[in-house]
């Protein structure tokens, strides 16, 4: 199913009602209904299982209840079809982790039973086909700012390699007053991003990374003028010696990523008029460029010495 990018959302962005880049305690309402969506529309119509082999609300309810240790996960007065009884356990569970137990089987189902499997249509009416559901989970994780996403199994974000080496230390060296305007562009771009706006994500990196540089100069009393680009302001920090003498050969290729890293990569794809057809810029390319900007921000800070 396609997402739709709505006139409420359009205007909570344009309020400034976002999220913290990831969270990882609570499962908001909203998004518990969107996997349910998603599940059913994967999973597909069939009411009559005793005529399929196939009967995944029954299996995941009963691993469920058996690693739970509980006959049902029902806590009403009558006792509910295996369906119901998942998808309202999914809904109401207050313990997060469970909640994440119970999407990843379902997940797990259609990644591993569902996926390219002929039969299984034959006795289920599906709307989503697999890849296209679990692209769909992920980006809804990814909207609402929940830290997980799903491979093969479920992953917290901040698990992953450049979250946890890129992404945090940047955001905890700029969590300082000083940066708070690099921080915020920053923080921007990562709000870009998870709303696939890769364009204006590419923008608030840029201006991130020349903030930062424009703070390094400030702080170090490196003349610059307010209006040089990020090409100029590196120039600058490698002629003031942020980088160490002895050490400047072996960072001529960091010289060169810099330079032609970051900023051409905005110019390119974010920057410029696109004419008459516009220019679409892949959430790869993106990603790449907000993890570039992560690693030469830190890389700045950390050999400016800047407390």
């Amino acid at each position: 199913m396609p997402v739709f990018n709505l006139f409420s959302k359009r205007q909570k962005q344009l309020r400034g009602e976002t999220v913290d880049i990831y969270f990882y305690d609570r499962l908001p309402d909203e998004l518990r209904v969107q996997v349910v969506h998603i599940i059913r529309d994967t999973i597909g119509e069939n009411y009559d299982f005793s005529t399929n082999p196939y009967n995944p609300y029954k299996s995941i309810h009963e691993t469920l209840c058996r690693e739970y240790g509980l006959f049902t996960l029902s806590t009403g007065k009558y006792r509910e079809g295996d369906e119901e009884s998942v998808l309202n356990f999914l809904l109401q569970t207050p313990d997060i982790e469970k909640a994440i137990d119970t999407i990843e089987l379902f997940f797990q189902f259609i990644k591993n039973t569902i996926d390219g499997n002929n039969l299984y249509k034959q006795f289920f009416k599906v709307k989503l086909n697999p890849i296209d559901a679990i692209s769909e989970l992920n980006y809804r994780f990814k909207e609402h700012g929940f830290g997980y996403q799903f491979e093969h199994e479920m992953i917290r974000v901040d698990s992953t390699y450049i979250h946890s080496e890129v992404v945090k230390p940047t955001i905890s060296l700029l969590n300082k007053r000083k940066f708070a305007g690099a921080n915020e562009e920053y923080l921007k771009a990562h709000e870009h991003y998870r709303h696939r706006r890769n364009k204006e994500c590419l923008t608030e990196c840029l201006k991130a990374f020349e903030s930062t540089m424009k703070i390094i100069c400030i702080e170090k009393g490196w003349p610059y003028n307010e209006t040089d680009p990020a090409k100029k302001l590196i120039q600058i920090c490698f002629q003031n010696g942020l980088v160490p003498t002895f050490t400047q050969n072996q960072f001529t290729s960091l010289q060169n990523l810099l330079e032609s890293g970051i900023p051409p990569l905005r110019n390119k794809l974010g920057g410029h008029g696109q004419g008459q057809t516009p220019t679409p810029v892949d959430d790869k390319t993106t990603r790449y460029g907000l993890n570039l900007t992560g690693s030469n921000i830190i890389f700045l800070i950390e050999q400016s010495n800047i407390n």
